[in-house]
């Protein structure tokens, strides 16, 4: 063997392809599917996961260079990013291994190929996703009975008391209402008709009969897409947070796709608090956005909403110039790219590497039909009528009893031999039929060229990710709450709050109620 993998080490990998694989099957036997009418949308998805077989571990691996996967993970449990719940949560592992199983099928690669790269690809979530999970303990939402609970109390605290309360018809909730509706279609549509714009997780406890539903919206400004070039340019955040307190419903169930269900249903009108962030790789923790009083924040809110109209008719316009192959390649990279932040918070972002076609992914672009797409997308997820999928007849599994698998394990036997390729080798050329990005990017401190936001990244560290603070998680705060240096770091998490800058540590939830606004 090329690099000596232990027993042990197989049969983590193996373990983790069968849980990755059963949450697929999962999540996708009871979501709805998804169509569009203008993007050829299982074409694309098919496109991402080849690009992100070929290119996933070498982009890894370089980022890696700069930054461990849990330490990259550290920072981004401070901010909004697509990394987050459905980047990193799912797609991260999945993207890669739909990519490898449909080349298995295709009899591109054999069953054995790729070890090194996938127990590295593997390895990388594991550990990225165990430390931004860290506070709930859980590697993955299914771990968590499909609930995503990531921030420490500190940050809590202050969603919870700047939170403005509001009632269904209300001048907020109104507002609230029509900006999220806005970005969801504005979002829906710059991400090429898919949902990876827009997230949530928790549920967090606010009350004995309020639940805190964190939503998050990625992507909206000029930034990684070249469509969104001179369409998204008077958007003045990247990623936006809405906060939303929602009375009398219980979240019991926040998958990480990001969706989530409720009993009793979740309804609009029961919403009862909100609040409004953003953050990006140069921000030290979420800062307000129009927070400063309830008619900033209604007012910020409409011209939000607007503007995401604005932004909204301007992309159709553009879209409905683009080629069949635009927009393939367009879908593709929304999907490929979604791990992209990862790069930007190690500031090794390179457009090049996220918004490409490798040259082996696009060998393939003469199959991908709707028919052909169609069918082996869904045969590869619901049905599992590949032939990778059988296994032996007396074998059922966890959904469905049948005698199937997702994902094609490593047999045992390779111990000690070398009948296998272990990687894919470096990235090749890319191609794409966009148009060329504009070196312009949205950021907390302005529009940045691409090299400016890297340099600035790396010259930033959070002082929540510093080696002073990184480590201090909530059972270390369990025992030294009434420390000048929790008191620091809460002061850290505070220094944007309204109602709490400046108090520390030491707060219970009670306090942090008794301080917001009541009416």
């Amino acid at each position: 063997m090329s690099k000596e993998f232990s027993y042990a080490q197989l049969l983590e990998t193996n373990n983790l392809l069968q849980n990755h694989g059963e949450e697929t099957y999962w999540l996708c036997v009871t979501r709805t599917v998804q169509e569009s009418k203008l993007f050829p949308v299982s074409a694309y998805i098919l496109l991402s996961y080849l690009n992100a077989f070929y290119r996933w571990p070498t982009l890894l691996r370089k980022i890696e260079k700069h930054m461990p996967a849990e330490r990259i993970a550290d920072r981004v449990r401070n901010a909004t990013t697509k990394i987050e719940t459905i980047g990193t949560g799912w797609c991260l592992p999945n993207f890669y291994l739909l990519g490898r199983e449909h080349l298995i099928n295709m009899g591109m690669i054999r069953p054995q190929d790729g070890l090194e790269d996938v127990a590295y690809v593997l390895d990388f979530w594991k550990r990225y996703s165990l430390s931004w999970r860290r506070n709930e303990g859980h590697i993955s939402a299914r771990e968590a009975n499909h609930r995503c609970q990531i921030y420490p109390e500190r940050k809590l605290q202050v969603f919870h008391a700047d939170q403005y309360p509001c009632e269904g018809g209300d001048a907020l909730h109104t507002a609230a209402g029509k900006f999220m509706a806005a970005t969801a279609q504005y979002g829906f549509l710059a991400s090429c008709e898919c949902r990876v714009s827009m997230t949530a997780h928790g549920p967090y406890k606010m009350a004995d009969n309020v639940e805190m539903l964190v939503r998050n919206f990625y992507d909206l400004s000029q930034s990684d897409y070249p469509w969104l070039d001179g369409v998204a340019d008077d958007i003045p955040y990247n990623c936006l947070t809405v906060t939303t307190s929602v009375k009398d419903t219980h979240f019991y169930l926040v998958d990480d796709w990001g969706s989530f269900e409720a009993k009793p249903d979740y309804k609009a009108e029961n919403i009862c608090g909100i609040g409004l962030y953003t953050s990006d790789p140069l921000t030290e923790t979420h800062v307000p956005v129009g927070m400063g009083s309830r008619e900033e924040l209604i007012k910020t809110f409409e011209d939000l909403a607007e503007k995401m109209r604005e932004a909204n008719t301007k992309l159709w316009r553009r879209l409905a110039t683009f080629t069949r192959d635009q927009l393939l390649d367009a879908g593709a990279l929304v999907y490929y790219s979604i791990i992209k932040d990862i790069a930007h918070f190690a500031g090794c972002y390179e457009i090049d590497d996220w918004m490409m076609i490798d040259e082996r992914a696009n060998r393939f672009r003469g199959l991908l039909n709707d028919e052909y797409s169609n069918e082996v997308l869904g045969a590869m997820l619901v049905p599992l009528t590949l032939p990778s999928s059988q296994v032996q007849e007396y074998f059922m599994m966890l959904h469905g009893n049948q005698a199937r698998r997702v994902y094609t394990p490593f047999q045992y036997a390779l111990l000690g031999k070398d009948d296998y390729v272990g990687t894919v080798g470096g990235m090749r050329p890319g191609v794409s039929t966009l148009p060329k990005k504009v070196d312009r990017y949205r950021t907390s401190q302005g529009p940045l060229t691409n090299a400016e936001f890297n340099a600035r990244v790396k010259a930033f560290t959070p002082a929540l990710a510093s080696e002073k603070f990184r480590d201090l998680d909530e059972t270390w705060v369990k025992y030294h709450y009434d420390t000048p240096l929790a008191d620091e770091m809460y002061k850290i998490e505070q220094q944007y709050s309204r109602k709490l800058k400046g108090k520390g540590a030491g707060l219970r939830r009670a306090d942090v109620e008794a301080l917001r606004d009541k009416s």
